[in-house]
């Protein structure tokens, strides 16, 4: 019953019975690494016990009958849908961001007005009081990860882009990843860890437009069926990477820069309706936040202060630049992207260490960790600004709404930290004791000439950069969107007071440099570019300062992909996620497809299968898709589709389709089964053979598998090169190509205007899920 390949004619491309090439013998025995082969499909990545998705459309007889029985009404109620839940996505990741955002800067108001009292009185109660108070957050938070969200640990975001690159995770997307995201975001970022939230409330974004995709959660009964006609993966596509966008805008109120995050960074698969759905989302985030900022300004929020929503507004600084300045500015880029791809490297170095000699001892030890790390952080933030001698408040202008030394346990520049004198402040402690966005807004600030000490900058660069790195990967949400932009902005600002001494002009700013090196240190860490540019530009409220932007982010992004990958990709390796990049390498080009399967043994069920042998080849095999062949007129072996292994695990477990006979079934069995009993939850693993029980007599019966197999999967043609059909795999999301001899004949060939078909009223072609055009030249063969 099992084929190793060798007795297949096929002959060609049908609706209900597909007559194709032979597929390719297969003379290695066991199958290798899945590489989109003739028989085999992807394999279960046990790294990360990721498993590919299905983003084709598997049009079988359950699909077509569905499609059949669809009314007029069902297209404008399943467009309305998209919209309204591209609405609810918006106003879900708004009003997530907006707690977090509220929770994070009253925990910090608290936590350093209690500081701040308490120090007048006893500088060791004090340290105490606020270790304490950091301890419990990040207690809080690795807690709820360990023990509640696994999947909630990290920014998130190389799993959402392996997801939307066609490579699910499992738990990444269910609703306790969700919650245990928001709280522990709060717990880690409220407790003064070296991250912050925004790479969360990407995956956060993510999570509430699966969960409105799929009707709800299951699990915890939160579930309504009206509104679950997502059910394929495909569709679960778009509504995910409206999610992606939804979180950036929300986390830097850069509705454009979502967009464009979710367009360059995250999704390998784009279109104009997308984008607008995307722009739609990205949009009510932006009206949501906004909002919910202007009743904070009428303090109803507790110690919500300007920093909650990012913003730094820099529109009073520097006017203009010379030419003269380029160059320092490119040395920043330079900087940037040396220091980026270090980062890169240590974290992955580091991250590697920890997941094999320490989170293997269990969660107690991750607990630990986490809590060290956050004793050390404490102990750093709070002794360092001790050492240092405090300075006199310098003259401020009378209209700049700066106040030195800034009351305690507000946002604002100069912090007064172990000063003897009422007037003067401690330049250290005015970026270690106050929250990531207020110490940004300092490092931003214009018309704060010699704020900072340069020693004071290159202690806090040194130090933060290393908590950075040690900090990134413990089991706590965790993103380094906010660090990063904290450790650029800091050699940013040295670079510009070396920049006003030297060249002595007035129209010089501090903060100007500061923004450039945060955009150059993202941008060679993470090698964005076009998103990362519109973000600074938002967030900064200086459209003069594009251009500028644009350079340091060039030469930052170059200079970090001399030594590695970016961030996220790094990340995704790590954690066993297979990404396709979004060009082929280059050794591919001298590789043809039958190179790429030539290690793998093709298994192959008949038409007519029995239970017994379905279940030996589940059993002994790990891949999602087998090729069905059956007999032809003069008895050759004709292949007539691919079955999944998913849809195996569904007809066995049902068992309503099992029978006596060992010849074909009727057409009665197309009414027993809808499209949607072969849809796997998201982010579930779904069936496992494992789960399935039978008896001895229904192992003993028989499966007729034509009603539930794809008739149509891609197809190419053995020497066709490698690289074209690694386009194809990824262009398309697909899961399987069979790889099949050169074709023998051809019996039609479709061109441009063949596909340029005219509706016509009286028929109801309607593909919602409308594939890319199948750019092969229809060899259907004989």
């Amino acid at each position: 019953m099992l084929s190793g390949g060798d007795d297949g004619v096929p002959d060609g491309i049908g609706m209900a019975r597909l007559a194709w090439t032979r597929l390719p013998t297969a003379d290695a025995e066991g199958a290798g690494p899945s590489t989109s082969a003739a028989a085999a499909g992807d394999e279960l990545f046990s790294a990360a016990a990721v498993e590919s998705l299905d983003y084709e459309v598997i049009e079988n007889y359950a699909y077509r009958e569905e499609q059949a029985q669809r009314s007029k009404f069902w297209v404008p109620y399943y467009v309305m849908l998209k919209w309204l839940f591209s609405l609810l996505i918006g106003v879900g990741t708004g009003l997530a961001a907006i707690f977090i955002n509220l929770a994070v800067e009253n925990f910090s108001g608290w936590k350093y007005t209690a500081t701040f009292a308490i120090i007048k009185h006893s500088y060791f109660v004090g340290f105490f009081v606020y270790t304490i108070f950091n301890l419990a957050l990040v207690f809080s938070s690795v807690y709820i990860v360990t023990n509640f969200a696994p999947a909630a640990a990290g920014s998130g975001i190389p799993e959402i882009k392996g997801y939307l690159n066609g490579v699910d995770t499992h738990g990444i997307l269910l609703f306790r990843t969700l919650v245990g995201k928001i709280f522990g975001s709060i717990g880690s970022v409220g407790g003064g860890l070296a991250l912050g939230k925004e790479g969360p409330l990407v995956h956060t974004g993510a999570c509430i437009a699966s969960l409105l995709g799929q009707g709800g959660s299951a699990e915890y009964h939160l579930s309504s069926r009206w509104v679950r006609i997502f059910e394929s993966d495909r569709d679960r596509r778009d509504l995910v990477t409206c999610g992606c966008a939804a979180g950036v805008a929300a986390a830097f109120r850069a509705p454009v820069g979502g967009v464009l995050f979710a367009l360059e960074e995250v999704t390998s698969w784009w279109r104009s309706h997308l984008m607008w759905r995307v722009f739609f989302t990205s949009a009510v985030v932006a009206v949501v936040v906004r909002s919910a900022m202007n009743w904070c300004n009428s303090g109803k929020c507790g110690h919500f202060g300007a920093g909650g929503f990012i913003i730094w507004d820099i529109s009073g600084g520097q006017e203009d630049y010379s030419y003269q300045e380029l160059f320092p500015m490119a040395i920043i880029g330079v900087i940037g992207g040396l220091l980026g791809a270090l980062f890169n490297q240590l974290t992955l170095y580091i991250t590697k260490w920890r997941r094999t000699y320490l989170h293997k001892k269990g969660k107690r030890v991750q607990i630990f960790e986490a809590c060290l790390i956050s004793l050390v952080t404490s102990t750093i933030s709070f002794v360092l600004p001790l050492l240092r001698k405090c300075s006199p408040c310098p003259q401020l202008e009378t209209n700049s709404g700066i106040e030195c030394p800034h009351p305690p346990g507000t946002d604002g520049n100069f912090v007064n930290f172990y000063c003897s004198k009422d007037k003067e402040y401690n330049d250290l402690a005015t970026i270690f004791f106050n929250t990531q966005d207020d110490a940004i807004r300092n490092l931003f600030s214009a018309k704060t000439f010699h704020e900072y000490s340069a020693q004071s900058l290159i202690t806090f660069l040194v130090m933060f950069y290393s908590l950075a790195v040690v900090t990134f990967g413990t089991a706590v949400p965790a993103g380094q969107f906010v660090p990063g932009i904290m450790i650029g902005s800091t050699y940013g600002r040295l670079v510009g007071m070396f920049v006003v001494k030297y060249y002595k002009k007035l129209n010089i700013e501090e903060g100007t440099y500061a923004l450039l090196g945060a955009a150059s240190f993202l941008g060679g860490s993470m090698r964005m570019t076009v998103s990362l540019c519109v973000i600074m530009v938002e967030i900064t409220n200086n459209l003069k300062l594009l251009p500028l932007i644009m350079l340091v982010l060039l030469v930052s992004k170059a200079v970090g992909d001399f030594f590695n990958e970016g961030l996220y990709e790094e990340q995704a390796r790590l954690r066993g996620i297979p990404l396709l990049d979004s060009r082929p390498k280059q050794v591919m080009r001298n590789m043809n497809a039958k190179d790429a399967c030539k290690n793998q043994k093709v298994v192959c069920l008949p038409r007519v299968s029995r239970v017994i042998d379905i279940v030996s080849v589940l059993r002994t095999n790990k891949h999602n898709g087998f090729p069905v062949v059956d007999r032809g007129q003069n008895g050759e072996s004709l292949v007539i589709g691919l079955i999944l292994r998913s849809h195996l695990l569904v007809l066995l477990q049902a068992k309503v389709d099992f029978q006596n006979s060992p010849f074909p079934c009727g057409p009665g069995v197309l009414n027993r089964h809808n499209f949607s009993d072969f849809v796997k939850p998201a982010s579930s693993k779904g069936k496992s053979i494992d789960d399935i029980h039978l008896t001895e007599d229904e192992l003993g019966l028989y499966l007729d598998l034509a009603p539930f197999l794809n008739p149509s999967p891609y197809i190419v043609p053995e020497d066709m090169s490698l690289a074209k059909v690694y386009n194809l795999f990824r262009q398309l999301g697909l899961r399987h190509i069979f790889v099949v001899p050169r074709p023998s004949r051809v019996v039609g060939l479709i061109t441009r205007k063949d596909l340029l078909l005219e509706e016509d009223g009286n028929t109801a072609m309607a593909e919602l899920q409308s594939t890319s055009v199948r750019y092969i030249a229809a060899h259907v063969l004989r």
